[in-house]
């Protein structure tokens, strides 16, 4: 593939644009056939590269071939899971800009978030431009749990608990929603594990039995959970172990 043509694939601009980073110097490709593998400048736009597992420098920053983009974010507080926000700034403006302006076939560039997380909540969100794995991630079918650090308002009582694991009517849907798991912290905290994404769920689940989230966290999708070292507004690459956590997570 044309290196033009690579930087084009992984979000560098039009195939144009492309060109001209590299006529002007900023492209150093990694050079593996060398004695002393090193990289090396590049100026020819159409010069032909592998592109299974080339890794390459854009004015410095140094970017690895990713045929599909799978990232996890830590969601900070304040944030909104949109392009196009309303009051507070747009989780992907935390994001390089590579990653949202990644071609698709869809009429959205870049990398999409998998399902929402409500603008005061925190914690594990996954991306990425697959949309396979986005539906597989997303839909109720798969019954993917995922599991949330919730704290409330006023104590926990044995019997909140056991509504939550028998099931809630909430208001937009006559059928009961259940936790699929509910553990108790402390008196006004709980990891609460659901398997479906329904609108502000954890917050109308806690208001049926009479409670109030205070504090909404998501710790883990799957067999995934958030790295203590990801930091709130931080984002990462998943590793070929992440998307096999995933993956084993009954998909």
């Amino acid at each position: 593939m044309q290196l033009q043509d690579i930087l084009y694939s992984q979000g560098f601009g039009t195939r144009r644009v492309c060109a001209g980073l590299v006529q002007h110097g900023w492209v150093e490709v990694m050079d593996r056939s060398a004695p002393d593998p090193a990289f090396r400048s590049c100026r020819d736009a159409t010069e032909v590269f592998a592109p299974e597992g080339l890794e390459f420098r854009v004015q410095g920053q140094l970017w690895p071939y990713q045929e599909k983009a799978y990232v996890m974010l830590h969601k900070p507080a304040g944030t909104e899971c949109s392009q196009k926000p309303s009051t507070y700034p747009s989780i992907y403006t935390l994001l390089p800009v590579p990653l949202r302006q990644r071609p698709t076939k869809s009429a959205v560039q870049g990398v999409q978030a998998v399902g929402r997380l409500d603008q005061d909540t925190t914690g594990l969100l996954l991306l990425s431009d697959d949309g396979q794995f986005i539906h597989r991630m997303s839909s109720p079918k798969k019954h993917v749990p995922k599991v949330y650090e919730v704290g409330v308002k006023h104590d926990l009582s044995p019997d909140q608990i056991e509504q939550l694991l028998s099931g809630v009517v909430l208001d937009d849907d006559p059928r009961p929603v259940r936790a699929a798991a509910c553990e108790l912290v402390s008196p006004r905290c709980l990891h609460l594990t659901l398997t479906e994404g329904k609108y502000h769920q954890v917050k109308r689940m806690l208001a049926a039995v009479g409670n109030r989230v205070e504090a909404l966290h998501r710790s883990r999708i799957g067999d995934l959970a958030l790295p203590a070292d990801l930091k709130p507004g931080e984002w990462r690459w998943l590793s070929g172990q992440d998307l096999q956590k995933l993956q084993m997570t009954g998909l």
